[in-house]
């Protein structure tokens, strides 16, 4: 059986950046990255809705190794596509990446101290074993979003899209459009596609927080003037990490100052066409990721009358549209269920250690990327309320401390331990997103304690994951218990 030190799985955002630092900071091991689809880019290539961009600033959202060049700050995303794909190239980890290997199951053998991985590759099953196992498959189901069930959609005579699976060919063009949801997504789309829709409607049980924000970094752009690229990167990035962590903050605790802050923006952008019933969320600010809107753009269809808000829920799909609880009845040529994800970790992947199969309900997540008695073992998890790469990137650079320390002791496995039983548990997310509370049930739990308490924030998880001890008391070493064999040559190191 082929072996590698290490298993990548995923050529995204995260496992791009994962591979980068396996290059560059464990030279010595050699390392394959498993992509399910015929491309990498993970969601920056799945997704094709007119706009779709990033909701965080490129200079937390780029690699920490690696400075983003382009003017933008809130990123298109064939944009940050290219970025992703000309960084592999220029580390060379393009070469490791093993398309349509869609990995279904690995095992870990104590005796063996390894893991072997089982993919799936043109209905043919293919197996590897690893030293360790890192997985950067993001959080979400890529082959369906989800859809909640309404009354009538069968009746419905125009076009239904969700977002997720957005067609090349389909002509909005002049079409009357309801887009259900007030997320993210619906958030980008909306302005997007009112520039040649005949009228964009977006329907909403609830409001969602939303904050405007430059799609320029001023000071980046002046700062361009007169240094070099990656000192005008660091300065953009921490600030950026700087003011967000206030903002944070101030939103959680100080609620009704952040609600008011946010309000205000608001009826400044829409002036008399401001009704505080489409833009008052029912929760606190960060129950729920906030919606950015970069150089106020959906205010400005807004304001134009290309768009409008709808607040209200849906009674049954008609032939024409949608018939609302209220009575008042939408046409719509198209209707788009931006509706939300389904989540899924680890992209349903099943972990076995010796014989038994985990149950990731009852692990506890061991600094944001690992499961408790889980040995060799990461996974790669961004923010909730900060940029995805930010942890991604720390986590990543820990595997690789992780790994020279096993390489400097002759350790062979490592396995987080809960040790202290004054660890209590909790849900690992604290969100009370649709997406996060339909899935609470199949997600790892957190500590009440640090190392199995999350953080989400930037600066303390930068001084436990950096600057911490990896010996840390919780995480158990050992020897390997018999000799390793020797590696096959046949596996490019990268």
């Amino acid at each position: 059986m082929e072996h590698v030190d290490v298993i990548v799985v995923g050529a995204g955002l995260s496992g791009i950046g994962a591979a980068c630092h396996l290059k560059t900071e464990c030279p010595q091991k050699s390392f394959v990255i498993f992509e399910g689809r015929k491309v990498m880019g993970g969601t920056w290539d799945l997704f094709r809705y007119p706009g779709v961009r990033s909701d965080s600033d490129m200079y937390t959202l780029g690699y920490n190794f690696r400075p983003w060049r382009d003017p933008k700050a809130i990123a298109d995303g064939p944009s940050i596509l290219s970025y992703i794909r000309d960084t592999a190239r220029e580390y060379g980890v393009d070469k490791a990446i093993r398309y349509n290997h869609r990995v279904r199951s690995a095992s870990w053998s104590s005796k063996d101290s390894r893991w072997t991985v089982q993919a799936e590759s043109d209905k043919t099953i293919v197996r590897l074993s690893c030293n360790f196992l890192y997985l950067c498959t993001g959080y979400y189901d890529y082959e369906r979003g989800y859809t909640p069930e309404w009354h009538g959609v069968e009746r419905f005579r125009g076009t239904i899209v969700h977002p997720q699976k957005w067609p090349e060919d389909l002509d909005y063009a002049g079409k009357h459009i309801v887009v259900i949801g007030s997320g993210a997504t619906a958030i980008t789309l909306v302005p997007a596609i009112a520039e040649r829709a005949a009228h964009v409607t977006m329907l909403q049980r609830s409001p969602s927080y939303i904050v405007t924000r430059p799609g320029k970094d001023v000071l980046a752009n002046l700062l361009r003037r007169c240094l070099p690229d990656r000192a005008v990167y660091g300065v953009t990035r921490w600030k950026n990490v700087l003011v967000g962590t206030f903002f944070y903050s101030l939103a959680r605790k100080r609620p009704n100052v952040f609600k008011w802050m946010v309000a205000r923006g608001v009826r400044r952008q829409l002036g008399k066409e401001y009704d505080s019933t489409h833009f008052t969320p029912p929760y606190n600010p960060w129950d729920q990721r906030l919606c950015i809107a970069p150089d106020a753009d959906i205010f400005r269809v807004l304001r134009e009358g290309r768009a409008s808000v709808v607040t209200d829920s849906i009674e049954t799909f008609t032939e024409d549209g949608l018939l609302l609880k209220s009575g008042r009845q939408l046409d719509a040529d198209i209707i788009v269920t931006a509706t939300g994800l389904v989540l899924k970790i680890i992209s349903g992947m099943q972990l076995v250690v010796d014989a038994a199969t985990v149950d990731l309900p009852k692990t506890l997540v061991y600094k944001g990327m690992m499961f408790s008695d889980v040995p060799n073992l990461a996974f790669a998890i961004g923010y909730t309320n900060a940029s995805w790469t930010l942890k991604c990137d720390l986590a990543s650079q820990y595997v690789c401390r992780l790994l020279n320390h096993m390489d400097r002791h002759d350790y062979a496995v490592c396995t987080p331990r809960v040790n202290d039983p004054d660890v209590g548990d909790e849900p690992v997310i604290d969100f009370n997103s649709g997406y996060v509370l339909r899935s609470l049930n199949t997600l790892p739990r957190q500590g009440s304690k640090t190392p199995w308490r999350l953080h989400q924030n930037y600066m303390k998880d930068l001084s436990m994951m950096r600057y911490g001890r990896v010996d840390d008391g919780t995480m158990e070493f050992k020897a390997a218990p018999i000799a390793q064999p020797a590696r096959t040559e046949a596996v490019a190191s990268v």
